[in-house]
């Protein structure tokens, strides 16, 4: 996530125990409500297991035509219980395709057994795999213990760790985060009608909203009812995650409420492009008298309307900076503040090089900002 936590937005209220609502563009928390305590992440530990498998396609290793048999194992593991499946069957064949869909639509959790012993042997591994690579991407506050985030004790995770997988997954890989907005997924047969299984998708975001296009809702006792959610609209995509509400109702509701809260109160504002000149600084003893100040990538920032007119850009450095100096030496910095955006320090960097001068140029270039204020030519 680009950028640090901001403070929570005036007058917004869910509730949801835990919730963070995040610009992805820019990395801006519009808002959040304890969003680095964890909790069990139930079914939205199924994303991890989705971004190992993307991530395997992405580089070559694993192919959504490849197959694999459900093992006596897995089929065991599950059958007979009230786990969502997407109902496989002992010996079947199954292509990771298939399985993508039942574990994004459908939510099986028999799905998420058999891919993580196709792609490690055992669960137990890939759970491993899991917490190696959310550390990798960032995801600082969590710990997986199996693939389908079936309740069990040490497993957690948090609403920051959870914007930064859906981010890290939309970013990532465009091609294969389409399967989210699918909205139903056919598999297995009913054994006591024999017609097939059709499932819909239990975000309910996708029906709701215009734009909704993922990802993944939970729920266990412990954790209360979650959603890891995205919308793009007018160019701009928002992440939201909830959890801990106490009802499928409320969580469609306050997801919902939060994206549509994002879009309608906040904006996308380009502040500066690479290579912008923001000011100039005297140079002490320096062939040249002034050094353009410049930053060197562009900034955007997501920003309430009210925070957009506040918006206040101070430019600090020691004046004069002393020469020689070096192109693109970080010399000053910028601090932009807003009421519910604190502080952002911005480095900014000499424009130019700036040769000092030498011998009695010296003493004359000290007078003259002495008594001028030009310290050179």
């Amino acid at each position: 996530m680009a950028a640090p936590l901001a403070a929570v937005a005036q007058g917004l209220e869910t509730s949801a125990r835990h919730a963070l609502l995040m610009e992805m563009e820019t990395g801006d928390v519009l808002f959040s409500k304890d969003p680095e305590t964890p909790f069990p992440p139930a079914s939205m530990s199924k994303m991890m297991t989705v971004y190992l498998a993307f991530d395997q396609i992405r580089a070559g290793s694993l192919s959504l035509d490849d197959t694999t048999r459900v093992s006596d194992e897995a089929w065991r593991r599950w059958a007979g219980t009230e786990a969502s499946l997407m109902f496989l069957g002992a010996g079947e064949e199954v292509s990771v395709k298939q399985l993508l869909y039942g574990i994004i639509v459908s939510s099986g959790n028999d799905a998420c057994t058999v891919l993580a012993e196709m792609m490690s042997g055992t669960e137990d591994a890939f759970a491993l795999w899991m917490n190696e690579k959310a550390a990798e991407i960032g995801m600082s506050n969590s710990q997986f213990k199996n693939a389908s985030g079936w309740p069990a004790d040490g497993q957690y995770t948090t609403a920051h760790d959870l914007a930064t997988l859906a981010e890290k997954t939309i970013r990532n890989f465009p091609e294969l985060y389409e399967i989210y907005a699918e909205k139903s997924f056919t598999h297995g047969k009913d054994f006591r009608t024999g017609e097939a299984i059709t499932q819909s998708n239990r975000n309910p975001l996708i029906y709701r909203m215009d734009g909704a296009d993922g990802l993944k809702t939970g729920h266990t006792e412990a954790a209360g009812y979650g959603l890891t959610g995205s919308a793009i609209r007018n160019g701009r995509r928002l992440i939201v995650v909830v959890a801990g509400l106490d009802s499928v109702s409320a969580r469609a509701r306050e997801s919902q409420s939060l994206l549509e809260y994002g879009f309608r109160a906040f904006d996308t504002y380009s502040i500066f492009d690479a290579g912008d000149q923001i000011g100039e600084a005297d140079v002490w003893l320096g062939k040249s008298g002034k050094v353009p100040l410049i930053v060197q990538d562009p900034l955007k920032l997501t920003l309430s309307r009210r925070d957009r007119t506040a918006l206040e850009m101070v430019l600090r450095y020691d004046n004069p900076i002393p020469s020689p100096i070096e192109k693109g030496q970080p010399v000053a910095t910028v601090t932009l503040s807003a009421p519910d955006l604190g502080e952002r320090q911005i480095p900014v960097l000499a424009g130019e090089s700036i040769e000092p001068v030498s011998g009695f140029g010296r003493i004359g270039a000290a007078l003259d900002y002495l008594l001028f204020g030009s310290a050179g030519k």
